[in-house]
């Protein structure tokens, strides 16, 4: 077992929600291996060329990896990992924090053609396909941005890429709307935290109703100019903002969640070209967590 490969407990954890058989109904080659060089490569930022050849041909791990990110297989993984884990408790919905972090982009992400990739005998659209592939221009070059939806143990419940220049305020009911941890027990998924987390980016009057009406409670700052503003109008402009100094403190759960996933070297820097594809390689990255 090489640093970083999968360990017998993880695998045991993993191995059940795996697809049992290839395209064509063929059988797929050894999961363990293949996901070991995926994990390697996520953790290293290195090129796919460049694997080790302990973990097979290169071209059939990625083939993997682009495979699964297109079809919501890696979607699908993390459901049911984060299903395993709220069925034995492990799950703290007593606050869920929204944030978001910026990636840089390699320069050999740049150059794709805007129109949907097709694959052949499947879904003619990836299921994260975006026609701006998560990328932004800035001064700096290319980057993208991760908007995260994180529990108390640190761990991702639900994530989305755009582009770097997008705004978070816009992102956070997407963002929540992406939550469904599902019940082994059968039911509805499980889609709402007792309190929700954010900081003075997410305060709107857009973002206060949504929770709101869901019947959660969050705790978002006031910004000053807001707060001016809503005092400017008198009556008009509305009663203040309930805001628990206390509880605001959690909101580092967030952000030590991206610290961790960021300790991938492929998540810090995106080196994938599609959108779908890095939106795989960030969700292989929460499954770890």
């Amino acid at each position: 077992m090489g640093r970083g490969d999968l360990t017998h407990d993880e695998w045991a954890r993993l191995a059940p929600h795996l697809p049992k058989s290839g395209r064509q109904g063929g059988r797929w080659s050894d999961h363990r291996k293949v996901i070991n060089g995926i994990l390697f490569r996520i953790r290293t930022g290195i090129s796919w060329r460049d694997l080790p050849e302990r973990f097979g041909s290169w071209k059939t791990v990625y083939e993997r990896h682009r495979r699964w990110s297109a079809d919501g297989t890696w979607d699908s993984i993390l459901q049911a990992v984060q299903a395993d884990a709220n069925a034995q408790g492990r799950v703290d919905w007593s606050m869920v924090s929204v944030d978001s972090t910026s990636c840089r982009a390699h320069q050999h992400t740049a150059g794709v053609p805007r129109r949907a990739p097709r694959l052949p005998k499947r879904r003619s659209t990836p299921r994260q396909h975006r026609f701006d592939e998560g990328l932004g221009r800035s001064r700096g070059g290319l980057t993208c941005k991760i908007h995260l939806a994180g529990e108390g143990g640190c761990r991702p419940l639900a994530l989305q890429v755009t582009p770097g220049q997008w705004g978070d305020s816009p992102q956070l009911i997407p963002v929540l709307e992406r939550i469904r941890v599902k019940r082994l027990g059968g039911g509805h998924p499980r889609t709402r935290p007792d309190r929700l987390g954010g900081d003075k980016a997410y305060s709107s009057r857009r973002n206060r109703r949504y929770p709101r009406r869901r019947q959660i409670k969050h705790t978002i700052p006031e910004p000053r100019d807001q707060r001016a503003n809503r005092r400017r109008r008198g009556s008009r402009g509305g009663r203040p903002v309930g805001f628990d100094r206390e509880l605001y403190r959690r909101r580092n759960e967030v952000e030590r969640t991206i610290n961790r996933l960021k300790h991938s070297r492929a998540v810090a820097t995106r080196y994938d070209k599609r959108a779908y594809v890095f939106h795989g390689t960030v969700t292989v990255a929460s499954i770890r967590l």
